[in-house]
């Protein structure tokens, strides 16, 4: 973990101590994954949820299950539901329009889906190609009727996080948080 100095509260001849750093949004969000009583995590791998996942798999509590692709998180949820567990599926704007057709069975039988979507095509964007999925991710999800919240900054993440899992897990809804790209970062093109 990483670690901040600050000067020692005694003033005995400046000796600094470590503190902790305050959790990142990816730690603070596994936190609320353990809190809601999530047991599934499905993903695409995702250079945007790398750590979140990171943490998953180290969690005895969580089972992490890599997808091919991202609707097949969708029946995932479904099952775990069906099951008895609480799931929450991964993924990045662009996989989010694979999941438009499985979101009607999510709709017609009022099971929850809790989704993390991280955004490409956003700020400092440049792949052109995330670009035309991320100006639908917003329109495609709401027509399909999942109740769409976002959070453009760090701070803000981990309570839009625990505020749709309520949601979601309360009341069987479909919720859908977009993590912008200014909280994940903008990746770099490198020749």
């Amino acid at each position: 973990m990483r670690t901040a100095r600050r000067k020692s509260e005694t003033g005995s001849r400046g000796t600094a101590h470590e503190a902790p750093a305050a959790p990142s949004w990816p730690e603070q969000i596994h936190e609320v994954l353990q809190e809601s009583g999530v047991r599934q995590v499905a993903y695409v791998p995702d250079s945007g949820h790398a750590r979140l996942i990171e943490l998953i798999r180290a969690d005895r509590h969580m089972r992490a299950i890599p997808l091919t692709t991202e609707e097949e998180g969708v029946a995932l949820a479904v099952g775990a539901w069906l099951g008895g567990e609480r799931s929450v599926l991964l993924m990045q704007s662009s996989g989010a329009g694979n999941c438009i057709n499985m979101l009607g069975m999510i709709q017609e039988c009022r099971v929850p889906l809790l989704t993390l979507i991280t955004m490409r095509g956003q700020w400092g964007e440049f792949n052109p190609w995330q670009v035309p999925m991320a100006q639908a991710t917003v329109p495609a999800l709401t027509a399909s009727g999942v109740i769409v919240q976002t959070s453009d900054d760090a701070g803000d993440v981990a309570a839009t996080v625990a505020a749709a899992a309520r949601l979601a897990f309360s009341t069987g809804r479909a919720v859908a948080v977009l993590i912008g790209q200014r909280v994940v970062g903008a990746k770099e093109f490198r020749k």
